[in-house]
């Protein structure tokens, strides 16, 4: 069984999406959540579910084994980063080369990088005119958003978009993409 673990802080509806599609599999499960945030929704849905998590701080993270050894307490082999908005430190990247991925809201490398998430990334791709904007799942190095690229997937900016429209549609294209492309990503892999 290939156990994943996956790091987020806000509602978790990629989580969510993520779980739906790996219940039942036959060889890839999400064995964890890890949440920096104690009050976020994520947690919720990771009970919901029956899946284990952990509540950690900014200095447990950068400054101690603490999560590291969570990980590997749970025999995680694969990490997934869904609204997770602190950088991964080297010692667990370095621990997990090539197996940590990360999705982003826009078609790298055009608005990515320290602050680049969320309903700030939508304003940014509106107000430059871009016709088009996405998704990109990359995998995680020691910078934000400089990964390898490993896909791309775009939606139509419309006229009369608002942040929040575009957002939807984004929505929609990482909950469709996300599950499927980590499964892919294992699929080799394994």
């Amino acid at each position: 069984m290939i156990n994943i673990a996956v790091f987020a802080s806000g509602s978790g509806t990629n989580f969510k999406s993520i779980v739906n599609y790996f219940s039942g599999h036959e060889y890839i499960r999400v064995r964890l959540l890890l949440c920096n945030r104690p009050g976020a929704m994520v947690l919720g849905r990771a009970a919901n579910e029956g899946i284990d998590s952990l509540v950690f701080t900014r200095d447990d993270l950068e400054n101690s084994e603490k999560v590291l050894n969570f990980l590997l307490d749970y025999d995680i082999h694969f990490i997934v980063l869904a609204g997770f908005l602190l950088k991964i430190p080297d010692k667990i990247i370095k621990t997990f080369p090539d197996r940590i991925v990360n999705i982003h809201p826009a078609l790298l490398p055009k608005y990515g990088g320290k602050g680049m998430y969320g309903i700030r990334v939508h304003e940014a791709v509106i107000s430059s005119g871009d016709r088009f904007s996405g998704i990109t799942i990359h995998m995680v190095n020691e910078e934000y958003d400089k990964g390898n690229i490993i896909s791309q997937h775009t939606c139509e900016v419309k006229p009369h978009d608002t942040p929040q429209t575009l957002a939807s549609r984004i929505h929609k294209l990482e909950h469709y993409w996300y599950p499927r492309v980590i499964e892919k990503l294992l699929d080799i892999s394994s």
